[in-house]
Formats: structure tokens, sequence, C-alpha cells
């Protein structure tokens, strides 16, 4: 007699986000230079933030192509919004495309998924440092 293996495997979760995500509607421009090394630009609605990535859409198609580095830039006078992470409050952050989504024929717009290039060790050297001195 043959016997199925009946046990079932624990499912993963689908979200594997390091950190979680917020919508939001913000006016934004990316910076980057093209394989010639000319600077282009673009303007882009910034959708959801994370303390770690970001995703915006552009109206207007334009080619950058994955792991990329880009400038981006929150327009300056939406910056101060408490649902922002610090390092997109502070102007321009280096980031790297990690996933471009093509326009639709429906009309959903171009996207790009950056992943911001700041240093995990950013938000400790921002906090004070104390030091204990041995007094003899």
């Amino acid at each position: 007699m043959k016997h199925i293996w009946t046990e079932t495997l624990p499912k993963r979760s689908t979200n594997q986000r390091a950190a979680g995500r917020r919508s939001i509607d913000l006016p934004a421009r990316l910076t980057w230079k093209d394989q010639r090394g000319t600077t282009r630009f673009a303007t882009v609605v910034t959708r959801n933030v994370s303390e770690h990535g970001v995703y915006v859409e552009c109206e207007s198609v334009v080619s950058i192509p994955m792991y990329r580095l880009v400038q981006f830039q929150l327009e300056r006078d939406v910056r101060e919004s408490d649902m922002l992470p610090d390092a997109l409050r502070q102007g321009r952050v280096l980031s790297a495309v990690y996933r471009v989504s093509a326009p639709t024929p429906s009309g959903t717009p171009q996207g790009f998924a950056l992943r911001l290039m700041v240093d995990p060790r950013r938000r400790q050297m921002a906090e004070p440092v104390t030091e204990n001195r041995a007094t003899a």
C-alpha cells in the first residue's frame, strides 16, 4: 500500500518588507546620468514610502535601467510631513532603482521602486554619544 505525505507546510507571508509602507501623494524629482553621462531629470509623484524605500510614478516614459543610481528629492514645500522618514526631509537622497513597472494601456503610469541608500548607522550617529571616563 502506498502512503501519501499529507503534512502541510507553513505558508510564507507574501509581505517580506523590513519596514511598513505608508501611502502618500507628493511631488518629487529624479535626477540621474544616462549611459552617455548626460544628466537627466524627471518629475514624479511619490505613491508610498518606508524607512528604506520609495515607489514613484512618472507620467512621461523615461529610460532608467534597473540598478541605476538616482537622486530622489521631494519638492521643497512638502518635505515637512510627519509621514516621511527623516532621510527624505533632508533633501536629495541617493537611491537605487530595483524595480521598473512599464506603463499600461489602461493608463497606469510608469513606476519605479527605489531603495534609499541611507547608512543604517546614520540614525545612531544623530544620537548624542556619552563618554564614560574612569577617574583616578
